[in-house]
């Protein structure tokens, strides 16, 4: 039985409002667990105010990342974030939705009716680099030992244009990275300079459709033209894998008739990021293989694994199921019409922008028609080389806007980014232009700054 006493504390403890708890006075253990918990309105109070500390995703201009998606969209990833994607013996029609999309997106790609695509989800780009590449060492491997050649010192020939991810890979997999330079006046791969790097050890060549870093592309169809012709004189073929996550999902909508895909005979492999334009939440990505045969064998394990034997290619043997039905969900809701119509916005918002900054006194972008929806622009001289300040001033009105200097040998020119997501609309932009417009004149007069910078509170 209760006695008064326990009645008079539970009614304290149910009456006392979130912010009334002494959970809100005491200090918190950050690095260790507390003898005690708490109840569960005060953990999520605590946890979700701290995180209003973070930058606001919708003015996040660095990220590549999706921060919006529907409501029905959002309704499905809750009702699955339960499902482990591996067990598709126990969620057997969640493990055909995955071979839909992979079949999806090979079309998309324009991979040969005629040959077996294959594919696997990822957590996103970085893992889908890293197993493609695999695939690519494990092949070469596979065809130097046929012939009785040695398989010892492979190497990868890519741009300095490239993701960290290629750099691990090579150290992960003990393969000789070759890096084609960048220069003062050219940001992407140089195909003759490539060219040169490739020989009978290179187990791949990687092209990148939209750089991190300035959002242009490589050359894709002239490098195959080139490796098409080195085959017909050496005799060895040196498959290329196509970096596709910022570009993948934009370039069968935007520019349908550019051909840097499978329609190209060494694109082998593709990779792309289903959390970037194709318009998901993190994290999914995507890896496309042109025929079953560039997936060497060995590499495909299969396990009986809860009553079922299942083929696995991945990194990871658990992952989510939620984000890959998000995709789905997607490409089912949008077709082709939808990702179009969407697309096409981000990227004449784009051009908008990069349009206006070509108009300014103070800016310059890397290119004024951008082709896809990603602006890096510099200041205009005397002031270049202090884009870290003007990124600096931006934070103080919430904006995220990356400063960063370009890879060797262009690491004397410093970039802000600006990627133009789904979310960010031409008003968002009208502002940004505003506060780059009152960061600049702060930047040539840091006496304005206590008249013009937003109160601090």
């Amino acid at each position: 039985m209760l006695t008064r006493r326990h009645h008079a504390k539970k009614n304290e403890e149910f009456l006392t409002p979130t912010y009334g708890t002494r959970f809100f006075t005491n200090d918190l253990e950050a690095f260790r667990m507390s003898e005690k918990g708490t109840n569960p309105q005060s953990a999520y109070q605590i946890i979700h105010d701290e995180l209003d500390l973070d930058g606001n995703p919708s003015l996040n201009l660095a990220s590549f990342v999706t921060t919006w998606m529907e409501p029905e969209a959002q309704k499905l990833i809750s009702e699955n974030l339960q499902k482990n994607l591996v067990d598709q013996s126990e969620y057997p029609q969640t493990g055909q939705i995955q071979h839909r999309v992979i079949h999806m997106l090979a079309s998309l790609f324009h991979a040969p009716e005629d040959q077996d695509v294959t594919g696997t989800s990822t957590i996103g780009s970085s893992e889908a680099i890293l197993l493609g590449l695999l695939a690519h060492k494990k092949k070469w491997q596979f065809n130097r030992k046929k012939k009785g050649l040695s398989t010892e010192f492979p190497n990868l020939v890519v741009g300095g244009d490239v993701h960290v991810v290629w750099e691990k890979f090579c150290r992960y997999f003990d393969v000789e990275l070759r890096i084609v330079p960048l220069s003062r006046n050219r940001f992407i791969l140089d195909v003759n300079e490539a060219l040169s790097m490739v020989d009978e050890n290179t187990i791949a060549v990687g092209a990148v459709l939209g750089t991190t870093f300035t959002g242009q592309m490589d050359p894709i169809e002239a490098l195959n033209e080139s490796l098409e012709k080195r085959y017909r004189e050496k005799g060895y073929f040196v498959p290329i894998h196509v970096d596709g996550a910022s570009g993948g999902f934009l370039l069968p909508f935007l520019e349908p008739e550019f051909v840097w895909d499978f329609r190209l005979s060494h694109v082998r492999s593709i990779n792309v990021s289903g959390h970037k334009f194709g318009l998901v939440y993190p994290g999914v990505g995507w890896l496309l293989f042109r025929d079953r045969s560039d997936l060497p064998d060995d590499l495909v394990f299969r396990v009986n694994y809860l009553g079922a034997e299942e083929e696995t290619y991945t990194l990871n043997f658990s992952s989510n199921a939620a984000f890959v039905i998000a995709q789905y969900y997607n490409l089912l809701r949008l077709g082709k019409q939808g990702y179009r119509q969407i697309l096409n916005n981000c990227l004449d918002n784009a051009r908008f922008f990069a349009g206006k900054l070509e108009k300014s006194s103070f800016f310059v972008p890397i290119d004024p028609n951008p082709s896809l929806p990603i602006v890096a622009f510099s200041l205009r001289s005397p002031h270049g080389g202090r884009e870290m300040e003007i990124s600096a001033e931006l934070k103080k009105f919430g904006w995220i806007v990356p400063a960063y200097t370009l890879p060797p040998k262009a690491e004397t020119i410093s970039v802000l980014r600006v990627v133009v997501r789904e979310q960010v609309s031409r008003n968002m932009l009208e502002h940004l232009l505003e506060h780059l417009d009152i960061s600049s004149r702060i930047l040539k007069n840091p006496s304005l700054q206590t008249h013009e910078s937003p109160p601090v509170c």
